[in-house]
């Protein structure tokens, strides 16, 4: 999702169906202000954040969201879904607009989900380059051995997209269970992964992206909002 930015006449003017000239007129004689600082320029640059008063009147005023949601099976990371329930659905009583999730996961899986109104947040955390590691609990079908754990750290050729995937670590806990990190999220990447040697993933619960961990305390189906420090760590 990307950052909603763009000048202060042109949102007045849309915001309160006027022409630009007379949002100039009104900066002129100190209506405007952003952030509680009078506008002296039509082409300030404003984001979906700032804080917009127009004549004592509150045009905009937004605060940063970043949620935590543990996702139950059945639920579709989307903001709408004609089938489904979605995982914003499950967010009662928090202000909707702008919210998108910041790495999803498939209808049958499970875990940490985030959920954030701040695009530029979300885009810090979620970029390829960033190379966050993404821990999962998968449970397998069948059972793992040894050559499964040199396979995806040496990596695996995804014909469809021409590409070989970064070293994955692959951590047994019972014979078929196993958690998985990596850094990387293509399409249904670990499915294909362990599809490699014709082992079906029948459970899928992501535990944490970098440093956010998934709340032990946290229901399936419940949310709460990230802490400081779970905000502050991704480096925008």
């Amino acid at each position: 999702m990307i950052s909603k930015r763009g000048r202060i006449d042109t949102f007045i003017a849309k915001r309160l169906q006027i022409p630009k000239k007379a949002v100039k007129e009104l900066i002129a004689n100190n209506q405007v202000l952003v952030d509680e600082v009078v506008v002296t320029q039509a082409d300030l640059q404003i984001n979906e954040f700032s804080f917009i008063v127009c004549q004592d009147q509150i045009l905009q005023q937004r605060t940063r969201q970043y949620w935590m949601l543990n996702k139950p099976k059945g639920v579709v990371s989307a903001t709408v879904d004609k089938q489904h329930p979605t995982a914003v659905d499950l967010l009662t009583g928090v202000d909707k607009e702008l919210l998108h999730i910041a790495g999803r996961l498939d209808v049958n899986s499970t875990g940490l989900l985030l959920i954030t109104n701040d695009a530029k947040w979300s885009q810090a955390l979620m970029s390829p380059e960033a190379k966050v590691t993404k821990s999962y609990q998968v449970t397998l079908a069948n059972a793992i051995d040894e050559q499964y754990i040199e396979a995806f750290a040496q990596g695996m050729w995804f014909e469809y997209e021409g590409i070989t995937t970064q070293p994955a670590t692959l951590l047994p806990i019972t014979s078929h269970q196993a958690i998985v990190e990596l850094k990387e999220g293509k399409y249904h990447q670990i499915k294909r992964m362990f599809g490699r040697f014709r082992n079906p993933v029948i459970g899928l619960h992501r535990q944490s992206i970098g440093k956010i961990i998934l709340d032990e305390n946290l229901p399936a189906g419940e949310f709460r909002a990230l802490t400081a420090d779970e905000v502050n760590w991704v480096k925008m």
